[in-house]
């Protein structure tokens, strides 16, 4: 175990982007565990949309992170000494952590990784994080029906990848919203979506009214802004918008428009529900579980992009805004022994 510690820490609040003064990296000491907890070293870190949100002065669903404060993240690690009686040293865990190498953890926040069988444990890490949204921000948010056409933002990206591939399991028709040509053709051409739309090259309107000739049943909102608004404008009765992120907004300096065609909402008696993933933290098992058969089944594909070093996650956790990605990206920092 090396004898110094790496943590990313939150220097100041960012305005619009993630600035190089916003984050600092320190070399410090390695914290001893007391009682009921444990040290782990990180093997590897999920860089994720929220992590920007995190950052704000203001509560999300977690507290704002203090300045000062390491900068937290989804962590995956391997225990290295432990004063809890159920984790014990060479335990993999997973859960909230922090952005360092060495860290403490407790049951409250981090537990104790499954035995991931044949799939190799980054694989199982990657698709635990966002498969669950996927699952139930569309099975219990948007309650899916056979024939229904479900429209997509984000589709190339991590969770929105696995949502058009749960809405074709489901029987439906499945439209991805992505922003390169080369990520439309991913998401058709190996993920079996029916169709995808380059928001960066078409019109969206006209070709969300193109692909969706019996209009939509189900957004799932990855961004807002814009893009939200061009799917209210084509939504059936009855249909479902589910809010799993607004992308779009999280580098904003100045109020972001509502949405021009929100009045759809209540013309078309629709419902637009809101989620947090950790809501459905008792119910893991049941998505992981599915996940992990249609995944053997062949009919759930996930993308790692992996960057090697802790030291990149302050430069790489800035492609989620840009788009320069596709599916997870992830820091390793390093495999499990």
């Amino acid at each position: 175990m090396s004898e110094t510690n790496r943590v990313w820490r939150l220097r100041r609040r960012p305005v619009g982007d993630i600035t190089d003064d916003v984050l600092s990296f320190d070399e410090e000491a390695i914290p001893e565990p007391g009682d009921g907890q444990f040290l782990f070293r990180l093997n590897y870190l999920s860089l994720d949309p929220t992590n920007r949100a995190w950052m704000n002065e203001g509560a999300t669903y977690l507290p704002a992170i203090p300045i000062g404060d390491p900068m937290r993240g989804l962590v995956c690690g391997t225990v290295m000494a432990s004063r809890h009686p159920e984790i014990a040293e060479g335990d993999l865990v997973s859960g909230i952590g922090q952005w360092a190498a060495y860290q403490l953890g407790d049951l409250a926040s981090v537990s104790k990784l499954p035995d991931t069988g044949p799939i190799p444990v980054i694989d199982a890490f990657g698709v635990s994080l966002v498969g669950p949204t996927a699952y139930f921000g569309l099975l219990d948010v948007g309650q899916p029906k056979a024939g229904e056409t479900v429209v997509v933002s984000a589709a190339a990206g991590a969770t929105g990848s696995i949502v058009g591939q749960i809405a074709k399991i489901h029987g439906c028709r499945a439209v991805g919203i992505a922003g390169t040509d080369e990520k439309c053709r991913w998401i058709t051409d190996e993920l079996g979506f029916d169709a995808a739309i380059n928001y960066k090259t078409e019109e969206i309107v006209p070709s969300l009214a193109r692909h969706c000739p019996d209009g939509i049943d189900i957004y799932f909102d990855n961004v807002g802004g814009q893009i939200l608004d061009a799917a209210l404008g084509l939504i059936n009765l009855n249909a479902r918008i589910v809010f799993c992120g607004c992308i779009s907004a999280y580098n904003a300096t100045e109020p972001v428009p509502g949405p021009y065609n929100y009045i759809n909402i209540l013309m078309k008696r629709a419902r637009l529900q809101g989620f947090i993933v950790l809501d459905y933290m008792p119910r893991y098992p049941e998505a992981l579980a599915a996940l992990g058969r249609w995944m053997g089944e062949g009919k759930i594909k996930h993308r790692l992009e992996v960057v090697d070093g802790l030291e990149q996650a302050g430069a790489t956790v800035r492609r989620l805004f840009t788009g320069d990605h596709k599916g997870k990206l992830m820091i390793r920092v390093a495999d499990p022994a």
